[in-house]
């Protein structure tokens, strides 16, 4: 008999016997991504503290529909958002760069016309799944512009409809943090007007639409919720149920399960329209909570983080981060790589099959670390700095090691003068980030300061705007 016909009728007895086994079944982790693109629903949240969920630990209030991306996909305990203040995280997150290197170190402008915007020339996840024929739209708070060549339409979006400042009252859509009160809600450029309607409803409403309208192609919808971000305007059923909670923590969490029920009634439509496991699904909180004065001095929670919104501590910076994708990937798991921002770039681009337009960018794709507990990080160094731009507030993690320089941690009371100049972690050891070891180890404070100011000479940085991130009452500017 042929021995090549002998090998071929061996290995195809082979071949069937491991299709009959058991063995055989593929667990998602190891699923092989669909021929079709599917549907990409990017949310997030703003000023959404590190522990304010109860997937990662809060006992004191509801998100169930948090909770149930979180037992649907994968749960990250070290992701990081690209800063820790509204702008420059939602300009890493878009574009894969550091802030630093997206044109933004400090917030956008809230004014028609304000010249402190992301950079023009810069690449956004939009123009990436819009070049691959995907249907994209902004749906909600832009922050990262307000003149014609910045705002969402021509960064990508096929369809927009929110506001361009830093944040609306949910009723009025009045911009109102400094005079004269300004009305913020536009669609496609043009102002509209939905005076008394809530806003979070209004957002569902118009991605409900846009999804609706394409249904028979893949989209790519940027959610980006301006809750629990200040105004606190929960829903009454809500302020209700948290009567007992202890104030401001109880406006707060009625603002912020207000934000979860809205997160609720957009994945109904994904699913009401069959799209559920055609669809990525991806959270994230831009920054830490907040404690200034518009906030009512707090109500969120960093958990055993130190630091808070503004902060380069844990609490600024590390933040609730899901991804969710039923059948493709694994569900019910938690990771503990440190993971970024700037990595959902080229991730989402490798799960749908999408090229980068840009290359140049700092986020890695993290699907190995998505699909595997025992995949390493990406990432060895991160970097992270925030405005002013004469002194900024800088971050360099390397490992175990944290460095922050010109500490900013307001209302954190006990930092000394010398802690403020440098901050030196070990969060293997110090989670909270309580003890300083820079003056017990200098030569890793001088090791880490030689990378961050090596990254900053590569980075060949324009001149950002000096567009603090706190007024001198410690607000949002």
């Amino acid at each position: 008999m042929n021995l090549k016909f002998v090998l071929v009728k061996y290995f195809l007895r082979l071949l069937i016997a491991l299709l009959l086994s058991p063995l055989s079944v593929l667990h998602a982790a190891d699923a092989p991504l669909p021929a079709s693109k599917p549907n990409i629903i990017v949310i997030v949240t703003d000023d959404q503290g590190a522990a304010d969920a109860g997937c990662y630990g809060a006992k004191d209030l509801l998100t169930p529909n948090i909770d149930a991306i979180a037992a649907h996909g994968v749960r990250f305990t070290q992701f990081y958002a690209g800063a820790p203040v509204c702008s420059p995280s939602r300009a890493a997150l878009l574009t894969g760069r550091y802030p630093l290197r997206a044109g933004l170190i400090g917030n956008a402008s809230s004014e028609p016309n304000g010249k402190a915007a992301m950079g023009v020339e810069q690449v956004t996840m939009a123009q990436m799944f819009r070049a691959a024929g995907y249907a994209t739209a902004h749906i909600g708070k832009w922050h990262l512009g307000f003149t014609h060549e910045t705002m969402p339409n021509a960064k990508g979006f096929d369809y927009s409809f929110g506001h361009m400042g830093g944040c609306i009252d949910n009723y009025s859509h009045f911009f109102y943090w400094e005079g004269p009160n300004r009305h913020d809600l536009y669609r496609n450029g043009v102002e509209v007007f939905y005076p008394g309607r809530y806003f979070a409803d209004l957002m569902v409403e118009e991605a409900s639409g846009f999804m609706d309208q394409n249904k028979a192609k893949p989209f790519f919808i940027y959610f980006a919720l301006n809750m629990p971000h200040y105004p606190y305007q929960g829903e009454v059923k809500w302020l209700e149920h948290y009567k007992g909670l202890p104030y401001p923590r109880n406006l707060y969490a009625a603002f912020l399960s207000s934000c979860d029920d809205r997160i609720g009634a957009l994945l109904k439509k994904v699913d009401d329209l069959g799209l559920r496991e055609q669809t990525i699904i991806v959270l994230q909180s831009d920054n830490g909570h907040s404690t200034e004065e518009r906030a009512h001095f707090g109500g969120g929670s960093a958990g055993a983080y130190r630091g808070q919104k503004f902060s380069l501590f844990e609490g600024g910076i590390r933040l609730p981060g899901l991804i969710s994708w039923p059948g493709h990937l694994p569900q019910g798991e938690v990771r503990g790589q440190v993971v970024h921002a700037c990595d959902w770039m080229p991730t989402l681009g490798e799960l749908a099959g999408v090229k980068l337009l840009n290359a140049d960018i700092d986020g890695r794709s993290i699907l190995p670390v998505i699909r595997s507990a025992e995949a390493p990080s990406p990432h060895e160094v991160l970097h992270w700095l925030v405005g002013p731009a004469k002194k900024p507030q800088w971050a360099v993690r390397e490992g175990d090691w944290k460095l922050i320089a010109n500490v900013q941690s307001s209302p954190d009371t006990d930092l000394t003068a010398a802690d403020k100049q440098f901050f030196l972690s070990n969060l293997a050891t110090d989670i909270s980030e309580k003890t300083n070891h820079a003056a017990e180890h200098p030569e890793i404070v001088q090791r880490l300061r030689k990378l961050h100011d090596d990254w900053f000479a590569a980075s060949k940085p324009s001149t950002p705007a000096d567009s603090p991130s706190q007024d001198a009452k410690g607000n949002e500017k």
